[in-house]
């Protein structure tokens, strides 16, 4: 893949809509299938050969320990900048090129298409001036006939112009080069999920282990399962039906878990 890009992975986001699952952990580190969402990112840029930073602000401490040395870092003080102010903030990482970015919260899965394959046709014949987006059909028809789905390819000229400031890349980037006649939608071919909502999440987690079950091999499962998540460390005695139990969950016996999320001992959250 061509050296002139590169790859910004956004994990700065505070997961607001996901609370209070993200009071425990940053969106991006959230597991979908036992994977943290950042690493499903991570590996599909990463594929392409890219050239790869992530950043990270709310939670970052937990970000930056996440990634190690897998990809240069960028963490902001204070608030989110947003996925346009966290892209300026890399402006000199970027030196020129154009960007492949990539939201962190973003589920993709294409059915025999291994991650970053089923990307390359954002990339593939890339003028260098065109603005890129991943998209998938139907509402709510952001772009045309289709909706946003989590990747975009921006020349350096709209990166370089962004401001180290809160702000976003549809304001500031995306919706200035389709005025200007220079976006292209290039469609999806599979499976996209935001994961911003509990509802969201958990369809991505059983998308993910094709509504079947998925246990850690460290978990321990006495008690009953029905299209469930377990993560690793987790001790299940009771009944999870449609449910996800987070690394280091418990779920007792006599207890039920249905169309939810449980983190440690006594927090389930909903799906609705």
């Amino acid at each position: 893949m061509s050296t002139e890009i590169c790859a910004v992975v956004l994990a700065a986001g505070e997961g607001r809509r996901l609370r209070p699952l993200t009071e425990h952990l940053p969106k991006a580190l959230c597991p979908v299938g036992n994977v943290a969402l950042l690493d499903r990112a991570l590996e599909r840029v990463q594929k392409l050969g890219l050239d790869t930073a992530v950043n990270a602000c709310y939670l970052g401490h937990m970000v930056v320990e996440h990634v190690g040395d897998r990809a240069h870092l960028s963490v902001e003080p204070g608030q989110p900048l947003g996925t346009a102010g966290g892209l300026s903030r890399l402006r000199d990482w970027i030196g020129g090129r154009g960007v492949l970015a990539a939201n962190a919260d973003a589920y993709l899965a294409t059915e025999g298409a291994p991650p970053g394959e089923d990307i390359a046709a954002l990339l593939a014949g890339w003028d260098g001036h065109t603005a890129r987006l991943l998209g998938v059909p139907g509402p709510p028809h952001e772009f045309g006939t289709h909706r946003f789905a989590g990747f975009s390819l921006l020349p350096w000229d709209l990166v370089a112009q962004l401001k180290p400031e809160p702000s976003d890349l549809v304001r500031e980037a995306w919706r200035p080069a389709e005025r200007q006649g220079r976006l292209q939608v290039v469609e999806y071919p599979g499976t996209y999920l935001d994961t911003g909502t509990p509802a969201a999440y958990l369809e991505a987690n059983l998308h993910a282990v094709h509504h079947g079950n998925l246990v850690a091999a460290d978990a321990t499962v006495t008690g009953t399962l029905d299209r469930a998540v377990i993560g690793s460390g987790a001790v299940v005695a009771g009944r999870v039906t449609r449910g996800v139990v987070w690394p280091g969950g418990e779920v007792g016996p006599g207890e039920t878990v249905t169309d939810a999320i449980r983190v440690g001992r006594g927090l389930t959250v909903p799906a609705h």
